[in-house]
């Protein structure tokens, strides 16, 4: 009978904190107080926009602009992986490509800045599908490619992996990942 009584009490408990939760939910998004989103941007292209040539293997095949923001709580680093999952023909994808891999990017870095030559210290480098270190730009040989620059916050900074590709990066990451930021540019026929 007891347990019966602590349970019953234990429920409505619960019942009015939810509703005081749910209360204080809803003033704080009327006042403002939610959390905004942890975002990636950059400043040469929109969301879902085309990527500038200067950034690909037509123009000068430089990084482009790339700033995050609103990390969550308890990020100690964050990875980047930047591939096509539209190869070699978006008609008729077959593979990923991989053009960009990072890790161990400082909790403290909020941007790469275009045409990047010195990343921030600390920061390891993986393999891209051309099978070298650093940013390898859109290349696509047919149709218009969807390029996917994925930011993860870490709550853990990486052993050195050595020169990880990107499935052996996502390996070590996958139980420390606290949060995915993607933007998405396209890039078409030459």
């Amino acid at each position: 009978m007891l347990s019966i009584v602590k349970m019953r009490r234990a429920y409505f408990g619960g019942v009015c904190l939810s509703l005081l939760f749910i209360s204080f939910a809803k003033a704080g998004k009327k006042e403002g107080f939610v959390a905004e989103k942890f975002s990636l941007t950059s400043t040469d292209f929109a969301h879902q926009g085309k990527i500038p040539k200067e950034c690909t293997c037509d123009g000068q095949d430089i990084s482009p602009q790339l700033s995050w923001t609103n990390p969550p709580p308890g990020t100690k680093s964050f990875a980047l992986i930047v591939d096509d999952p539209d190869a070699p023909d978006p008609k008729a994808p077959k593979i990923t490509w991989v053009h960009w891999v990072l890790y161990n990017i400082p909790a403290s870095t909020t941007e790469l800045p275009k045409g990047v030559k010195n990343l921030p210290p600390g920061t390891k480098e993986g393999l891209n599908d051309w099978k070298r270190t650093g940013y390898g730009g859109p290349c696509p040989p047919i149709g218009e490619h969807r390029y996917f620059f994925k930011l993860y916050a870490l709550k853990e900074v990486l052993p050195d992996l050595g020169k990880p590709t990107k499935a052996e990066l996502e390996k070590a990451m996958r139980p420390h990942v606290l949060a995915e930021a993607v933007l998405v540019g396209k890039y078409g026929p030459r």
